[in-house]
């Protein structure tokens, strides 16, 4: 099994102001973009051929990664003029493959961080005689996900649409975001039009009596979908949580890259990462945080779970939790940010103009 496609294509509405200037694959996540964890993880477990099926900001990605050979990759792109959805996506790229009709294709949701033994879905495949597989993973709360119950041997008996009631959590497994697919099986998706391979795809395909088999991996696996989840999956990959071979320097409660200057008196801890030109002054204390390239944040700020968008300045003794700050924003000395305050890209708040939780 030599390759894959990788979906990344989506505009992560739900993580601006970080997606207004950059794709959601492509927002740095323990000092590099998001999308050389996935690459690198793939390349690890023996993929050598990955086309990524691109839509949003598709210009940004080619001019970063190249063909893939500093990474050990051959990389294609192919960019949707309209978008397609999930499977109008891996439908739309089907021409660049190279596998014959029974070999399995692995395929990625870009915004997915996982420990997926990537190999072990590929001979669950291969073992099972699969149409489909799909990794499956375990959460304790399901409501805001698809359930996947399988029977005793694995194998896919329904796709149920996020449950409401109590009677309809039949099961704690949900479908993880990565699947190997018989590579004839591509060519049955629809072309020239959007399709959902998690609406449409998928229950259509165990309807017709296809083989739909379902891989339990619980290890690490995480949604980057919300800016929250987005901070504490780069932390956890700084901390060694998360597994990825791309992280640039040991695992620990930092990751200061070089270029970066930290007081030597500054606190950072949590899995805090300081990006490129980043700069941190002396008395600051930030924890379990993201600072992109170049932000600088003054001396005595106080800043928790929060991401620190590329040439953002955070004022002398402002206190940020859980907060999210824009791209070349500028907030003042003495302001408060908390419980998911979001500051949009390029936007200045004056000293001390906002001193509790607000909308922004």
């Amino acid at each position: 099994m030599t390759e894959a496609i990788l979906l990344v294509g989506g505009k992560g509405t739900r993580l601006r102001p970080l997606t207004v200037n950059t794709p959601k694959p492509m927002v740095p996540a323990a000092g590099v973009p998001f999308l050389t964890h996935q690459l690198a993880r793939a390349r690890a477990a023996g993929v050598e051929h990955i086309v990524l099926a691109t839509s949003y900001l598709a210009e940004v990605f080619e001019p970063h990664f190249g063909d893939g050979s500093d990474l050990g990759l051959s990389l294609e792109y192919v960019t949707e003029e309209e978008p397609l959805g999930t499977g109008g996506a891996i439908r739309n790229v089907a021409s660049r493959l190279h596998s014959g009709p029974d070999e399995p294709v692995l395929i990625f949701n870009g915004d997915i961080l996982t420990g997926l033994d990537i190999q072990a879905l590929v001979a669950t495949h291969s073992s099972s005689g699969a149409d489909v597989s799909l990794h499956l993973t375990r959460v304790e709360d399901p409501r805001a996900f698809g359930l996947v119950p399988t029977d005793a041997t694995g194998r896919v008996t329904a796709f149920l649409e996020k449950p409401q009631t109590p009677e309809e959590i039949v099961t704690d497994q949900i479908n993880a975001g990565a699947y190997v697919f018989k590579r004839s099986i591509i060519d049955t998706i629809p072309t020239g039009r959007p399709v959902s391979v998690e609406r449409e795809t998928f229950p259509e395909l165990l309807s017709s009596g296809a083989h739909l088999q379902g891989m339990v991996d619980s290890t690490y696996w995480l949604d980057l979908g919300t800016p929250q989840a987005f901070v504490r999956g780069s932390a956890d990959l700084v901390l060694g949580r998360a597994p990825s071979p791309a992280v640039p320097g040991r695992c620990g409660d930092r990751l200061v890259l070089p270029s970066a200057r930290v007081a030597p008196d500054a606190k950072l801890t949590g899995g805090t990462v300081v990006g490129a030109d980043a700069v941190v002054g002396e008395g600051a204390r930030v924890t379990g945080s993201t600072l992109l390239a170049g932000a600088i944040v003054e001396p005595g700020a106080v800043i928790t779970d929060s991401l620190i968008g590329a040439g953002a300045r955070i004022g002398a003794r402002t206190v940020l939790s859980g907060a999210v700050i824009g791209d070349g924003a500028q907030v003042g000395p003495d302001n408060e940010l908390r419980d998911g305050v979001r500051v949009w890209c390029d936007t200045t708040l004056p000293a001390g103009a906002v001193r509790f939780s607000s909308d922004q």
